[in-house]
């Protein structure tokens, strides 16, 4: 129920502001980062976690940055909580959120995660670091 909320959420945002374009299936964001040789950034939520939804709407929502991370990275919202199929001993995190960068062709982070409090700052550095 929560994730439809989730869902929900994002979809009304989307009708009125610039937003992340979330996939929700890890191994299809994984397959499309591929065909596009695009980064795969993963971003590990927890259910009723306040900082994981203010991470969704605060650094990945109405920003400057926001076209230029669609346009480099495949974005995928994976939930710990959910019964989603994900491979959970890489992304294995007991901070939440933590957001990865990974190279789709190996499946190696680019980057250290980003546990926790992940700032605009360091979005737009990493934009920078993208291909």
């Amino acid at each position: 129920m929560l994730k439809i909320l989730l869902w929900l959420h994002l979809f009304i945002l989307s009708s009125f502001a610039s937003h992340i374009l979330w996939q929700s299936n890890y191994s299809k964001a994984l397959k499309q980062a591929q065909q596009q040789n695009k980064t795969l950034m993963v971003l590990l939520i927890k259910n009723n976690s306040q900082a994981c939804k203010d991470i969704v709407k605060n650094i990945f929502t109405n920003q400057p940055y926001i076209a230029k991370l669609n346009q480099k990275t495949i974005a995928v919202i994976v939930n710990k909580d959910s019964n989603a199929n994900y491979p959970i001993e890489m992304y294995y995190s007991t901070i939440f959120p933590t957001l990865f960068f990974v190279n789709p062709q190996n499946e190696i982070f680019i980057k250290d995660p980003y546990y926790g409090d992940v700032g605009t700052k360091d979005i737009k550095n990493i934009i920078n670091e993208l291909q």
